[in-house]
C-alpha cells in the first residue's frame, strides 16, 4: 500500500465472530453494505471504508491510500456526491494526479507466449452447462494430432529469445481422452524449449475421471500445473457433472486425483469449481478440497452455458458473493494465525492489489494467448475454439493479424460500456469476452463486491501480516 501526506491509521483485525452471530451471518451483512458502498460513483477513484480507517483506490496506476477522515473532507464529500469534476481537483491538491498510465491505443500484435492445444474435442462427462458442448464444440468428436500439437508448438517458440517464459495448456474435452499426444506434445515442447534456452510452464485441465498413477508421475516429472474440475460437494458435483449413462463422478474423480496429491512436488494441483444454483455451498466445498490438499481452490461463476442451463441470476450471484466473501473471512482467520488456505480467488485478487494491476483487457486472449482447436484453427482463447467471434487464423496461413488487431480494439476497456465508469475497470478489464460477448456485463456488482472486499481486507492484512505478501500463499 503506498502513502501519502495524509494520516495513516491502522486497520482493525477481522473479528472471529460478532456478537456470537455464526460466520454466514457475518458474510451476509457484510456482504450488503459491500454491495452499496461499491457502486461506482466517479471514475478516477473510488473509497472503502475500514473500521477505522479508510482506503482510497486512485484509479489510475491502480493505486491504494490508507486515509482518515481529517484533512480530506473534500475529497470525501466529491466521491459521495458522485462529482467527478471535484474529485480530480482534490486529487490534485493531494499530488495524486499523474498522466494516464493507460491510454486509448489497442496492444499491437504482441508476441505469442501461450497456446492452449484441444487435443481431444470429445468427452466421457455429460456437464449439463458445458461451454464445449460436451466437449465437441458443436461438431464431431476428434484429435488433435502430433503434427498439429507440434506446429502449435513451432508457433509458440518462433522467435523466443532465451531467458523468456512460454506457457503450453492442455485443454479438451477431457485432454486425457487423448494421452498419447498430450505426452508427445510436451516431450517436443520441453526439447524444444530447453535447446533454445526458453522456459517452458506446462498446465492441463481435466476431469479427473482418466488420471492415472502413470499421469501423476509424468506430471511430477514435467512440473505440470493441474485443474481438476470438481463442483463442489459429492451432491451438487454428481448433479452437474454426471457420466453420460447418468451416475456422478465424484467419487471417481477423488480416487483418480489422489496418486497426485501424493506425489505434488514440482507439480501443483488445483481444483476449480464452477459456481451454478446448485452447488452455491462454497465454504464446504473449500474446506474440503483445501483438507484433501489440493494446491488452491478457486470458484468461477457460470455465466453462460450454450443452452443457458445453470447461468447465475443476479440473485444467485448476490448469493455466491457472502459465499465467497465467508471463505474471504476464513482465509483472514487462517493467516493471521500463520496457517496456509489456500482461497485462489483470494490469494490472486490481494496480490493483484499489491503489485498495483492496471490492465485494459481481463486476459491475454487475442494477444499474448491464443487456443488451437484439434484441426488447426486458432482462437482469441480455448472458449473461442469453433466460434467464429474469436477466428484468428490457422496454422496453414498463420495468424490473421488483421483480425487479431481489430479484435484489440474492438475489445480494450476503454471502447466498453459502462467501464468508463466504473473504479474497477483496470482491476478487472472489462469480463470475459466470451461471456461478455454471449450475454452481456451480468456480473458487475458481483465483481465490484468482491473486489471492494479484497480491498478492505488488504488494508487488515497488509498491516498486521505484511510478511505474507512477501511470498505467502
Amino acid at each position: 500500500m503506498s502513502t501519502i501526506p495524509l494520516p495513516l491509521i491502522e486497520p482493525e483485525p477481522v473479528a472471529e465472530s460478532r456478537a456470537g452471530g455464526p460466520l454466514a451471518e457475518m458474510a451476509r451483512a457484510l456482504a450488503g453494505r459491500v454491495r452499496s458502498d461499491s457502486r461506482p460513483r466517479v471514475p478516477a477513484a473510488h473509497l472503502v471504508p475500514g473500521g477505522t480507517a479508510d482506503q482510497l483506490l486512485v484509479v489510475n496506476g491502480s493505486r491504494l491510500y490508507a486515509i482518515s477522515a481529517d484533512g480530506v473532507e473534500d475529497l470525501v464529500a466529491a466521491i459521495g456526491a458522485g462529482d467527478a469534476a471535484a474529485t480530480e481537483r482534490a486529487l490534485t491538491r493531494f499530488g495524486l494526479d499523474a498522466p494516464p498510465v493507460i491510454d486509448d491505443r489497442p496492444l499491437a500484435a504482441p508476441p505469442l507466449h501461450a497456446i492452449s492445444l484441444a487435443v481431444a474435442q470429445k468427452c466421457n462427462l455429460a456437464c449439463s452447462y458445458c461451454y464445449a458442448q460436451q466437449g465437441e464444440f458443436g461438431g464431431p468428436a476428434k484429435d488433435m494430432s502430433f503434427e498439429t500439437a507440434r506446429r502449435s508448438i513451432d508457433l509458440l517458440l518462433t522467435d523466443r529469445a532465451p531467458g523468456e517464459g512460454v506457457n503450453v495448456a492442455f485443454l479438451g474435452g477431457e485432454p486425457l481422452a487423448n494421452r498419447a499426444v498430450l505426452r508427445q506434445a510436451t516431450c517436443y515442447a520441453s526439447e524444444l524449449a530447453a535447446a533454445r534456452g526458453v522456459e517452458l510452464r506446462l498446465s492441463v485441465t481435466t476431469n479427473g475421471t482418466l488420471l492415472t498413477a502413470e499421469d501423476a508421475a509424468f506430471f511430477e516429472e514435467h512440473g505440470f500445473a493441474v485443474t481438476v474440475s470438481l463442483d463442489g460437494t459429492r451432491a451438487g458435483h454428481d448433479r452437474l457433472r454426471p457420466f453420460k449413462n447418468g451416475t456422478g463422478s465424484f467419487d471417481r474423480i477423488l480416487t483418480r486425483v489422489h496418486p497426485l496429491l501424493e506425489r505434488q512436488r514440482r507439480m501443483q494441483v488445483s481444483a476449480r469449481v464452477t459456481v451454478t444454483p446448485q452447488n452455491m455451498d462454497l465454504p464446504a466445498a473449500l474446506d474440503q478440497f483445501v483438507g484433501l490438499g489440493f494446491h488452491s481452490v478457486g470458484f468461477s461463476p457460470l455465466l453462460r452455458a450454450p443452452n443457458g442451463t445453470g447461468e447465475m441470476s443476479t440473485d444467485h450471484l448476490e448469493q455466491m458473493l457472502e459465499g465467497m466473501i465467508a471463505c474471504g473471512l476464513t482465509f483472514e482467520q487462517k493467516v493471521l494465525r500463520g496457517a496456509r488456505y489456500p482461497f485462489l480467488n483470494m490469494t490472486n485478487a490481494l496480490r493483484e492489489l499489491h503489485r498495483g494491476t492496471h490492465r485494459p483487457y481481463p486476459c491475454g486472449a487475442g494477444a499474448g494467448y491464443l487456443g488451437v482447436s484439434a484441426d488447426g484453427e486458432l482462437a482469441a482463447c480455448h472458449r473461442f475454439v469453433g466460434d467464429a467471434a474469436g477466428a484468428m487464423g490457422n496454422l496453414d496461413t498463420g495468424i490473421d493479424q488483421q483480425r487479431r488487431g481489430n479484435w484489440l480494439a474492438a475489445r480494450h476497456v476503454h471502447t466498453q460500456q459502462p467501464c468508463d465508469r466504473c473504479w474497477a475497470r483496470y482491476l478487472c478489464g472489462g469480463g470475459c469476452h466470451h461471456e461478455v460477448l454471449a450475454r452481456g456485463r451480468t456480473a458487475c456488482e458481483f465483481i465490484r463486491g468482491w473486489l471492494h472486499y479484497t480491498i478492505q481486507a488488504y488494508g487488515r492484512l497488509s498491516r498486521l501480516t505484511p510478511d505474507w505478501f512477501r511470498g505467502g500463499t
